[in-house]
């Protein structure tokens, strides 16, 4: 006789440990599957103290069969979402299971409870815990490893969320580039390089350690104004902007940064980060003992990168300025030895990046989905 279902909150610091620990017996025979730093999805799971949760409220749930862990969820509200796009709706994310049917409905049903007894209306998801961290199901390219701060989850996800009642709402697209390709680059986008930065005016130059914190407000200042009109974006709280600033502190390379400016003003921002995966991987996600070095020398010498962001003020859009900016991190990145590079995320709904991308040659090789609830009926 099968043993019985039974879902629980998490309380307990066996129930956080376990909540933690479910990912890696999911996906122990999955090759291309890296965790995350297991401090951070311990933070941005609500199960240490983050300050995005200062405006926001969650509830992580497990799932068990006798001892056994059998799936994980957090149903949360983002009451800066909410305010921002005057709407009543939850979020989920961290939803982790066994390929079962009945774990998948008692953890959504569960979560959909959680958000109906504060009055909301829509559940979205998956995020960790919003579009500003990681976000998105992977739909497509699950033989391919996840580069740095992007989710990775098993093909049979899609089937159980949508039977739940998921409706697509938006994907989110990585797109590959290789070295090789700055030989076939089509000249018209190599003209556009030159010719904007002769009619603007712009200079670019790398972060400078000396003034990080300067340069890293500098950054997060333009990546919040830049965004204001972006689906789905609620600006990073001064709270989060410095949790990130200490953050990010250790694990930049100044080569792969640029600030943009025309006639003295900072208008872009270029931001890319060498894939630490492998690193992390190697770590199992943990900082201690060896993590810290492995990562540190990834810093060195590594030969994949993440373009996370190219930001520039809307009144400069539609210019050009963004291509302008990007320029100047490659020939730090080709210094390096980088040969790949990876641009996400690309919202669906971001026609002009799609296809600048598209028509600089680079490959889209991965697909991640939002899924809309409707929590009303």
């Amino acid at each position: 006789m099968a043993e019985s279902l039974e879902l629980c909150p998490v309380q307990s610091a066996s129930d956080r440990r376990a909540f933690l620990n479910l990912p890696y017996r999911l996906y122990e025979n999955c090759e291309p599957w890296v965790p995350r730093l297991r401090q951070s999805e311990a933070e941005l799971s609500g199960l240490r103290k983050h300050p995005f949760w200062l405006d926001a409220e969650g509830q992580a749930f497990l799932a068990r069969r006798g001892s056994r862990v059998v799936g994980r969820i957090v149903a949360l509200v983002n009451h800066a979402h909410n305010r921002r796009f005057n709407e009543r709706r939850g979020f989920f994310g961290f939803f982790d299971a066994d390929d079962d049917p009945e774990v998948a409905h008692r953890l959504f049903s569960e979560a959909k409870q959680w958000c109906r007894q504060r009055g909301l209306t829509a559940m979205r998801g998956p995020v960790f815990p919003s579009l500003n961290y990681e976000c998105g199901l992977l739909i497509e390219g699950f033989d391919l490893p996840p580069t740095f701060m992007m989710p990775y989850n098993h093909a049979y996800y899609e089937r159980l969320i949508v039977a739940e009642g998921g409706e697509k709402c938006q994907d989110v697209y990585a797109f590959d580039a290789h070295v090789d390709m700055l030989e076939r680059l089509d000249p018209k986008i190599r003209f556009a390089f030159t010719e904007v930065k002769r009619r603007f005016g712009v200079e670019t130059r790398a972060l400078d350690p000396r003034h990080f914190k300067r340069d890293i407000e500098l950054f997060l200042d333009i990546y919040n104004r830049s965004l204001v009109g972006t689906w789905g974006f609620v600006p990073l709280s001064k709270a989060e902007l410095g949790f990130m600033a200490k953050s990010l502190q250790w694990l930049l390379v100044p080569k792969l940064t640029s600030f943009a400016s025309i006639e003295g003003k900072p208008i872009g921002v270029g931001w890319g980060m060498p894939d630490f995966n492998p690193a992390i991987k190697r770590a199992r996600g943990r900082l201690f003992p060896f993590g810290w070095w492995y990562l540190l020398q990834t810093k060195k010498r590594c030969k994949r990168i993440r373009l996370l962001s190219t930001n520039v003020l809307p009144e400069y859009h539609g210019w050009g300025l963004g291509l302008a900016t990007l320029e100047r991190i490659l020939p730090g990145a080709l210094e390096m030895g980088v040969s790949e590079a990876e641009f996400s995320f690309v919202l669906e709904s971001n026609h002009f990046s799609r296809a600048t991308l598209e028509r600089a040659g680079t490959k889209r090789t991965r697909s991640y989905r939002l899924y809309d609830f409707d929590l009303s009926g």
